[in-house]
């Protein structure tokens, strides 16, 4: 996959953001496409071969559309600055993320403003164990790959029927439960980027087993 190609097909399209220079550049699009698809068929692979819960998908599944959903936001641009991919996509669940872009690239797993339904099953899993999981957060290669939790979405007062007291208050006051990293170019760009992604993905495996089997019991 050249990757190097499909940044600069971005670039371009950011500088001309409307359909007349997507129409005149099809072909171009539909080539990085088929590339991208076929490079997300082998990582499919690979993921599979990890984890053997892995929900595989087609790359022209994983793919995410290239346009932006003006219904719900007329004033965005026709298109996106990114390619965006999601692995393991097994509907209801957190995927394992990846965005390509040329304002930001990073990896992401876990519920982004989940709705109510995911969001109670989460916090009652962490209220029946949540020591389990915040052992998986506090390892230190979880630390050392991740970090902690995304807590720019969070409850100023306690959830419903949890108390202020409750030993994991900090965490069951999140609205969301994610964790992202961010990537460099020159590591995409790079012949060590599929490692770092098996490893990443191996990194997350119990992080994201957790919140699935939350809002699965």
């Amino acid at each position: 996959m050249d990757f190097q190609e499909a940044f600069q097909f971005l670039k371009k399209l950011n500088a001309n953001n409307h359909k007349d220079w997507m129409d005149k550049n099809r072909d171009w699009y539909q080539k990085i496409r088929q590339d991208l698809i076929l490079w997300c068929n082998k990582m499919d692979a690979k993921f599979a071969e990890i984890d053997p819960d892995y929900f595989s998908l087609p790359g022209n599944k994983a793919l995410n559309r290239i346009n932006n959903n003006l219904l719900y936001h007329p004033n965005k641009p026709p298109y996106k600055d990114h390619f965006g991919i999601g692995f393991d996509k097994k509907p209801k669940h957190c995927d394992f993320y990846l965005h390509l872009g040329i304002n930001e690239s990073f990896l992401a797993s876990g519920f982004y403003k989940p709705p109510s339904k995911i969001l109670k099953s989460v916090r009652e899993a962490i209220d029946y164990n949540g020591e389990d999981f915040k052992a998986i957060l506090n390892t230190k290669n979880f630390k050392k790959h991740f970090g902690e939790l995304d807590k720019s979405h969070s409850l100023k007062t306690t959830p419903k029927s949890y108390s202020k007291e409750h030993q994991h208050i900090d965490i069951l006051r999140l609205k969301s439960f994610f964790v992202e990293t961010s990537i460099s170019k020159d590591l995409i760009f790079s012949s060590e980027f599929e490692d770092f992604l098996i490893e990443k993905y191996k990194v997350l495996l119990p992080f994201r087993n957790y919140l699935n089997q939350a809002i699965t019991v």
